[in-house]
Order: C-alpha cells, then sequence, then structure tokens
C-alpha cells in the first residue's frame, strides 16, 4: 500500500513525504485538514479530536488522487472545491480567482470605514467574496455584486446559495459606460480588478496559469489602470457625495493609481499596505459638496 496506515497520522505523514518539495510544513497541515474534513463531512473540531480517525481505502486512494493533482499544479482549493473567506465557505473552481487573504484585509478595511451603509456595490467580483462577506456583516445592506463573465455570475449565485446571504448579482462591463437605473445612489464602490501585467507571466507559478481564469487576472502593460480609470469615471457619477471607493491594487502601481485618483477628482485618497507589507489598497472618496476642494 502507498500509505503505512489508515489512521490520521499515517495520512498526515504520506501528505509531508509527497508535497514537502512543494510546500511549507504550515500549508501541508491546511491541506490536510481541508481534504480530510472534506471527504469525511466532519466539523473542524471534530479533526482536530480525530487522532483516533481511520479511513477506508476508498479514502485513501481519494488522497493519493488530491496529491498527484497538487503534484500536476492543480490548486488545492479546486481540489476540495471549497475555500474559507471571511468566516464563509465559499465553492471555488476554474470559473473565478481563487479568494486571496489579502482580499479579507480589503474587507476589513471597507467595514471600518462607516458606521452605516445602505448601498455598496462590488465590481469584477468574481466568485462574489467580497460582496458575500459584507453582507455577512451588513445584513441590512443591499450589496451587489457586479461581473461580466457569465461563468464567474453562476457561481455566485451558487455561493449566494450556499451561504444563504442575499446579495444582487448583476451582469456588468466595467469598461463601458454605466447605463443601468439604480433606485439610489451608492454609499460605497469596492473592486478586485484585472491587475496583474502581462509581462509578469513568466514569473507566476504554473497553479495559477493554468487553473485560473486569465479575464480576471491580466491588463496589457502599456495601460495597467484602465479598469481602475474606468471603475472611478463611473464612481464620480453612481456614489453619493463623500461617498467611498475601495481598490485591490497591483503593489508596485499605488502612487499611479492614487494620482489617477486624483485626477478623476476623488479627495481623501489613501494607499494601505497588505500584512505581508506590500502596497495593495487604495481608498477615495468623492467631494462631498460642492465647495469642497481637492
Amino acid at each position: 500500500m502507498f500509505v503505512t496506515g489508515n489512521k490520521l497520522s499515517d495520512v498526515k505523514g504520506y501528505f509531508s513525504s509527497r508535497l514537502s518539495e512543494v510546500f511549507t510544513l504550515s500549508e501541508i497541515h491546511s491541506i490536510v485538514k481541508d481534504v480530510v474534513i472534506n471527504r469525511l463531512g466532519i466539523s473542524d473540531s471534530d479533526y482536530l479530536l480525530g487522532t483516533d480517525l481511520k479511513f477506508s481505502e476508498s479514502d485513501l486512494l481519494h488522497f493519493r488522487e488530491v496529491v498527484h493533482r497538487l503534484l500536476a499544479n492543480e490548486p488545492y482549493q479546486h481540489i476540495v472545491g471549497e475555500v474559507h473567506f471571511y468566516g464563509l465557505r465559499l465553492k471555488s473552481d476554474k470559473r473565478a480567482l481563487i479568494p486571496r487573504p489579502e482580499t479579507e484585509e480589503l474587507v476589513q478595511w471597507v467595514l471600518g470605514s462607516f458606521d452605516q451603509a445602505n448601498n455598496i456595490m462590488d465590481l469584477c467580483a468574481g466568485s462574489g467574496c467580497i460582496a458575500l462577506a459584507l453582507k455577512s456583516q451588513l445584513m441590512n445592506c443591499n450589496i451587489v455584486a457586479a461581473e461580466l463573465s457569465d461563468d464567474a455570475l453562476d457561481l455566485i449565485n451558487e455561493n449566494k446559495e450556499l451561504t444563504g446571504l442575499d446579495v444582487n448579482v448583476l451582469k456588468l462591463d466595467v469598461l463601458k459606460p454605466l447605463t443601468y437605473n439604480f433606485e439610489a445612489k451608492f454609499d460605497c464602490w469596492v473592486s478586485n480588478p484585472p491587475y496583474v501585467l502581462s509581462s509578469d507571466k513568466q514569473q507566476m507559478s504554473a497553479h495559477v496559469l493554468e487553473h485560473e481564469p486569465h479575464m480576471a487576472l491580466f491588463v496589457e502593460d502599456d495601460d495597467p489602470l484602465i479598469f481602475y480609470r474606468e471603475i472611478g469615471k463611473q464612481a464620480i457619477r453612481f456614489l453619493k457625495p463623500g461617498g467611498h471607493l475601495f481598490f485591490e491594487i497591483h503593489e508596485m502601481l499605488g502612487e499611479s493609481t492614487m494620482k489617477l485618483l486624483d485626477e478623476l477628482g476623488f479627495v481623501n485618497i489613501e494607499l494601505r499596505k497588505d500584512l505581508q507589507g506590500k502596497d495593495r489598497m487604495v481608498r477615495a472618496q468623492t467631494v462631498n459638496s460642492p465647495h469642497e476642494s481637492k
């Protein structure tokens, strides 16, 4: 047998022996936990207390297939079919980008920026992770998840059903003039748009390039801020006076993004680093009154 036994410790040992050259020990522990919980349908606490867990031959064969898929550069979030984001369990597959921890930091910044919001839109919503995370904390707020990809829109609706969170899902191309007739202006727009330069492809890992949608990742090197410019132009029209605009950004384009927002007429523009110390987020506001100046 490819594994020494059928206990949890044996499975952990098998994963470590096969994956130690590709993943860190902490990553392997996280992968094993997710794979076992997903396979057995148990809770986190059951896993943590499961020193006496034993697995069938079918389970062990499943774990071997998982290892083979990981070694073939498939993201483990796609293998288990889910990802945990801001306390939510969401479906994850090739239809949208895998939600990242730094995007949780963006959500936290949004939530900490105002006492009350009635109307928020997440543009380039992908899996819907930002919109759903915000809805989980702002239950009385109308939240719109806007996305162009039909595949991603399907995934948002599936995650909406999975979480039981009622966000409004809208098909929207942010690079075209927004003609939708919204009932009210927005307190906040937030977006994690495509921002990876095409020239960065050669430095990226295979599990991203081969398994995540390029439409949601890449922009041309000669116009890297195209999504920020077009979203910013429209935000001026659809945000309330003093409304907030939040972006996740390319770590090398923080100053350029701030300059763009200033030129578009935004005020109170702020750049924030993520927990890795990289420039990752920008916040700006529309002018609060006709007499306010930059």
